[in-house]
Protein backbone atom coordinates (compact mmCIF):
# COMPACT_ATOMS: atom_id res chain seq x y z
CA UNK A 1 0.00 0.00 0.00
CA UNK A 2 2.20 2.73 -1.39
CA UNK A 3 -0.14 5.49 -3.61
CA UNK A 4 -3.59 6.55 -3.23
CA UNK A 5 -4.81 4.47 -6.41
CA UNK A 6 -3.63 1.06 -4.79
CA UNK A 7 -4.79 1.40 -1.16
CA UNK A 8 -5.70 -2.16 -0.44
CA UNK A 9 -6.87 -3.69 2.65
CA UNK A 10 -5.97 -7.66 2.01
CA UNK A 11 -6.55 -9.71 5.03
CA UNK A 12 -10.26 -10.66 7.06
CA UNK A 13 -11.09 -11.13 10.11
CA UNK A 14 -14.71 -12.29 11.13
CA UNK A 15 -16.20 -10.13 14.02
CA UNK A 16 -19.15 -10.02 16.00
CA UNK A 17 -20.50 -7.56 13.65
CA UNK A 18 -19.47 -9.18 10.59
CA UNK A 19 -16.32 -9.35 8.18
CA UNK A 20 -13.96 -6.69 8.87
CA UNK A 21 -10.74 -5.65 6.41
CA UNK A 22 -7.24 -4.86 7.46
CA UNK A 23 -4.42 -4.71 6.80
CA UNK A 24 -0.98 -3.58 8.09
CA UNK A 25 2.04 -1.43 7.19
CA UNK A 26 5.81 -1.52 8.44
CA UNK A 27 8.27 -3.51 10.04
CA UNK A 28 6.86 -6.39 12.65
CA UNK A 29 8.61 -5.65 15.69
CA UNK A 30 8.45 -2.22 15.78
CA UNK A 31 6.31 -0.44 18.34
CA UNK A 32 2.81 -1.08 16.74
CA UNK A 33 0.17 1.49 15.85
CA UNK A 34 -3.28 1.18 15.83
CA UNK A 35 -5.62 3.87 13.63
CA UNK A 36 -9.14 3.95 13.70
CA UNK A 37 -11.36 6.12 11.21
CA UNK A 38 -14.41 8.03 11.39
CA UNK A 39 -17.82 8.29 9.73
CA UNK A 40 -18.79 8.51 6.95
CA UNK A 41 -15.26 7.40 6.36
CA UNK A 42 -12.89 4.57 6.08
CA UNK A 43 -8.73 3.30 6.68
CA UNK A 44 -8.34 5.59 2.94
CA UNK A 45 -8.37 8.71 5.25
CA UNK A 46 -5.05 7.49 7.08
CA UNK A 47 -2.98 6.18 3.63
CA UNK A 48 -0.64 9.24 3.92
CA UNK A 49 -0.43 9.84 8.16
CA UNK A 50 -0.20 5.52 7.41
CA UNK A 51 2.54 5.68 5.31
CA UNK A 52 5.11 8.07 7.23
CA UNK A 53 4.14 6.45 11.08
CA UNK A 54 5.59 2.83 8.85
CA UNK A 55 8.86 4.31 9.09
CA UNK A 56 9.43 3.91 12.56
CA UNK A 57 6.01 1.76 14.07
CA UNK A 58 3.84 -1.39 12.41
CA UNK A 59 0.74 0.31 11.80
CA UNK A 60 -2.62 -1.39 11.58
CA UNK A 61 -5.40 -0.16 9.66
CA UNK A 62 -9.05 -1.60 9.00
CA UNK A 63 -12.42 -0.25 8.21
CA UNK A 64 -14.90 -0.45 10.63
CA UNK A 65 -17.82 -3.55 9.84
CA UNK A 66 -20.52 -1.16 7.72
CA UNK A 67 -18.03 0.84 6.15
CA UNK A 68 -15.14 0.59 3.37
CA UNK A 69 -14.72 -2.65 2.37
CA UNK A 70 -16.01 -3.82 4.88
CA UNK A 71 -18.92 -6.11 5.42
CA UNK A 72 -22.47 -4.34 4.99
CA UNK A 73 -25.18 -6.05 5.76
CA UNK A 74 -29.18 -5.99 6.41
CA UNK A 75 -29.68 -6.02 10.14
CA UNK A 76 -26.08 -5.14 10.81
CA UNK A 77 -25.37 -3.82 14.31
CA UNK A 78 -22.67 -1.00 13.22
CA UNK A 79 -23.18 0.97 16.82
CA UNK A 80 -20.68 2.37 18.76
CA UNK A 81 -21.10 -0.36 21.26
CA UNK A 82 -20.28 -2.90 18.79
CA UNK A 83 -17.57 -0.85 17.21
CA UNK A 84 -16.25 -0.96 20.86
CA UNK A 85 -16.59 -4.98 20.90
CA UNK A 86 -14.92 -5.55 17.50
CA UNK A 87 -11.57 -3.14 18.22
CA UNK A 88 -11.74 -5.47 21.19
CA UNK A 89 -11.64 -8.69 19.14
CA UNK A 90 -9.32 -7.08 16.42
CA UNK A 91 -6.55 -5.83 19.21
CA UNK A 92 -6.38 -10.11 20.99
CA UNK A 93 -6.66 -11.18 16.89
CA UNK A 94 -3.28 -8.95 16.48
CA UNK A 95 -1.79 -9.82 19.27
CA UNK A 96 -1.21 -6.32 20.99
CA UNK A 97 -1.63 -5.89 24.26
CA UNK A 98 -0.74 -2.11 24.74
CA UNK A 99 -0.77 -0.42 21.22
CA UNK A 100 -0.25 3.16 20.46
CA UNK A 101 -3.94 4.19 19.71
CA UNK A 102 -4.88 7.11 17.09
CA UNK A 103 -8.45 7.74 16.70
CA UNK A 104 -10.34 9.94 14.32
CA UNK A 105 -14.04 10.94 15.11
CA UNK A 106 -16.27 8.40 15.43
CA UNK A 107 -13.08 6.09 15.64
CA UNK A 108 -12.53 8.40 18.97
CA UNK A 109 -15.35 7.11 20.59
CA UNK A 110 -14.93 3.71 19.61
CA UNK A 111 -11.27 3.60 21.28
CA UNK A 112 -13.04 5.43 24.06
CA UNK A 113 -15.03 2.77 24.98
CA UNK A 114 -13.02 0.03 24.32
CA UNK A 115 -10.54 1.56 26.90
CA UNK A 116 -13.37 2.44 29.47
CA UNK A 117 -15.64 -0.35 29.04
CA UNK A 118 -13.84 -3.29 27.79
CA UNK A 119 -10.62 -3.30 29.08
CA UNK A 120 -8.76 -2.87 26.15
CA UNK A 121 -5.27 -1.30 27.44
CA UNK A 122 -3.24 1.00 25.10
CA UNK A 123 0.30 2.25 25.76
CA UNK A 124 -1.05 6.27 24.60
CA UNK A 125 -3.96 7.56 22.97
CA UNK A 126 -4.15 10.32 20.55
CA UNK A 127 -7.66 11.82 19.51
CA UNK A 128 -8.15 13.71 16.42
CA UNK A 129 -11.42 15.42 16.30
CA UNK A 130 -13.52 12.89 18.34
CA UNK A 131 -16.85 12.31 18.48
CA UNK A 132 -16.83 12.58 22.53
CA UNK A 133 -18.75 15.03 24.46
CA UNK A 134 -22.54 16.01 24.26
CA UNK A 135 -24.31 17.11 22.51
CA UNK A 136 -22.82 16.02 18.83
CA UNK A 137 -24.67 15.57 15.38
CA UNK A 138 -25.23 18.66 13.02
CA UNK A 139 -29.08 18.85 12.29
CA UNK A 140 -28.59 17.37 8.87
CA UNK A 141 -26.99 14.69 10.52
CA UNK A 142 -29.74 14.48 13.35
CA UNK A 143 -32.68 14.87 10.83
CA UNK A 144 -30.91 11.84 8.89
CA UNK A 145 -31.39 9.90 11.80
CA UNK A 146 -34.94 10.42 12.37
CA UNK A 147 -35.75 9.44 8.90
CA UNK A 148 -32.97 7.27 7.82
CA UNK A 149 -35.89 5.00 6.26
CA UNK A 150 -37.16 7.70 3.82
CA UNK A 151 -33.53 8.86 2.80
CA UNK A 152 -32.98 5.04 2.06
CA UNK A 153 -35.55 5.03 -0.87
CA UNK A 154 -33.86 7.82 -2.22
CA UNK A 155 -32.96 7.53 -6.08
CA UNK A 156 -29.64 6.85 -6.16
CA UNK A 157 -28.86 9.84 -7.97
CA UNK A 158 -30.04 11.94 -5.46
CA UNK A 159 -28.36 9.74 -2.88
CA UNK A 160 -24.89 10.40 -4.57
CA UNK A 161 -25.37 14.08 -4.26
CA UNK A 162 -26.21 13.94 -1.02
CA UNK A 163 -23.51 12.16 0.13
CA UNK A 164 -21.19 13.92 -1.79
CA UNK A 165 -22.43 17.45 -0.58
CA UNK A 166 -22.25 16.03 3.36
CA UNK A 167 -17.95 14.52 2.71
CA UNK A 168 -17.37 17.70 1.12
CA UNK A 169 -18.21 19.74 4.32
CA UNK A 170 -15.80 18.04 6.88
CA UNK A 171 -12.71 19.37 4.81
CA UNK A 172 -12.03 23.28 5.21
CA UNK A 173 -9.76 24.00 1.99
CA UNK A 174 -12.00 21.79 -0.34
CA UNK A 175 -11.22 17.60 -0.62
CA UNK A 176 -9.50 17.13 -4.59
CA UNK A 177 -12.70 15.58 -6.95
CA UNK A 178 -10.12 12.28 -6.89
CA UNK A 179 -10.58 11.97 -3.13
CA UNK A 180 -14.18 13.13 -2.88
CA UNK A 181 -14.72 9.89 -5.16
CA UNK A 182 -12.80 7.15 -3.18
CA UNK A 183 -14.48 8.92 -0.13
CA UNK A 184 -18.09 8.22 -0.71
CA UNK A 185 -17.77 5.69 -3.52
CA UNK A 186 -18.04 2.15 -0.60
CA UNK A 187 -21.87 4.14 -0.27
CA UNK A 188 -22.86 4.22 -3.42
CA UNK A 189 -23.07 0.70 -5.23
CA UNK A 190 -24.60 -1.79 -4.05
CA UNK A 191 -25.86 -2.35 -0.22
CA UNK A 192 -23.79 1.16 0.19
CA UNK A 193 -26.81 2.99 -0.18
CA UNK A 194 -28.69 1.46 2.43
CA UNK A 195 -25.10 1.16 4.61
CA UNK A 196 -25.33 4.73 4.61
CA UNK A 197 -28.26 5.52 6.27
CA UNK A 198 -28.15 2.50 8.90
CA UNK A 199 -24.38 4.02 10.14
CA UNK A 200 -26.72 7.23 10.70
CA UNK A 201 -29.41 5.98 12.42
CA UNK A 202 -27.24 3.75 15.01
CA UNK A 203 -25.33 7.05 15.78
CA UNK A 204 -26.87 7.30 19.28
CA UNK A 205 -25.03 9.91 21.28
CA UNK A 206 -25.74 7.80 24.74
CA UNK A 207 -22.96 5.69 23.78
CA UNK A 208 -20.57 8.96 24.75
CA UNK A 209 -22.85 10.34 27.61
CA UNK A 210 -22.63 6.49 28.85
CA UNK A 211 -18.62 7.00 29.15
CA UNK A 212 -18.11 10.55 29.28
CA UNK A 213 -17.96 11.09 33.53
CA UNK A 214 -14.84 8.52 33.10
CA UNK A 215 -12.30 10.65 31.39
CA UNK A 216 -10.79 11.51 34.58
CA UNK A 217 -10.19 7.75 35.02
CA UNK A 218 -8.07 7.80 31.88
CA UNK A 219 -4.63 6.95 33.23
CA UNK A 220 -2.48 6.83 29.81
CA UNK A 221 -0.93 9.74 27.71
CA UNK A 222 -3.59 11.03 25.89
CA UNK A 223 -2.91 13.93 22.62
CA UNK A 224 -6.18 15.63 21.45
CA UNK A 225 -5.68 17.34 17.93
CA UNK A 226 -8.22 19.34 16.35
CA UNK A 227 -8.76 20.68 13.25
CA UNK A 228 -9.24 24.89 14.24
CA UNK A 229 -11.42 25.28 11.19
CA UNK A 230 -14.31 22.59 11.97
CA UNK A 231 -17.37 22.80 11.25
CA UNK A 232 -18.66 19.48 12.42
CA UNK A 233 -17.62 19.61 16.00
CA UNK A 234 -15.95 22.60 17.40
CA UNK A 235 -12.57 23.27 18.47
CA UNK A 236 -13.91 24.44 21.61
CA UNK A 237 -14.94 20.91 22.21
CA UNK A 238 -11.05 19.41 21.93
CA UNK A 239 -10.20 21.76 24.62
CA UNK A 240 -12.99 20.91 26.82
CA UNK A 241 -12.00 17.24 26.30
CA UNK A 242 -8.08 17.77 26.84
CA UNK A 243 -9.25 19.28 30.24
CA UNK A 244 -11.12 16.63 31.04
CA UNK A 245 -8.24 14.03 30.49
CA UNK A 246 -5.57 13.68 33.28
CA UNK A 247 -2.51 15.45 32.11
CA UNK A 248 -3.56 15.78 28.26
CA UNK A 249 -2.28 17.78 25.86
CA UNK A 250 -3.94 19.90 22.91
CA UNK A 251 -3.12 20.92 19.75
CA UNK A 252 -5.22 22.58 17.56
CA UNK A 253 -4.15 22.11 13.80
CA UNK A 254 -4.37 25.78 11.78
CA UNK A 255 -6.04 25.28 8.57
CA UNK A 256 -7.41 22.04 9.62
CA UNK A 257 -11.40 21.21 9.21
CA UNK A 258 -13.10 18.39 10.35
CA UNK A 259 -11.14 16.16 8.12
CA UNK A 260 -7.51 17.44 9.14
CA UNK A 261 -6.16 13.97 7.95
CA UNK A 262 -6.67 15.64 4.07
CA UNK A 263 -6.75 19.23 5.14
CA UNK A 264 -2.89 19.18 7.05
CA UNK A 265 -1.77 15.87 6.65
CA UNK A 266 1.88 17.19 6.98
CA UNK A 267 1.04 19.03 10.38
CA UNK A 268 -0.87 16.13 12.13
CA UNK A 269 1.43 13.82 10.54
CA UNK A 270 4.36 15.77 12.50
CA UNK A 271 2.05 16.44 15.97
CA UNK A 272 1.49 12.71 15.90
CA UNK A 273 5.34 11.35 15.29
CA UNK A 274 6.55 13.91 18.17
CA UNK A 275 3.88 12.17 20.58
CA UNK A 276 4.14 8.85 19.49
CA UNK A 277 8.04 8.55 19.96
CA UNK A 278 7.89 10.21 23.29
CA UNK A 279 4.67 10.28 24.99
CA UNK A 280 3.86 12.42 27.73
Amino acid sequence: MTTDTDWQLTRTFTSTSGDVRWDRLGQPGRPPVVLLHGTPFSSYVWRAVARSLARDHQIFVWDMPGYGVSEKATGQDVSLAAQGHVLTELLGHWGLAEPLVVAHDFGGAVALRAHLLHGARYQALALVDPVALAPWGSPFFRLVGAHADVFEQLPPALHAALVREYVTTASSPGLHPAVLDRLVEPWLAGSGQAAFYRQIAQADQRYTDEIQGRYGEIGIPTLVCWGEDDTWIPVAKGRELAALVPGARFEPITGAGHLVQEDAPAELTAALIAFLQRPL
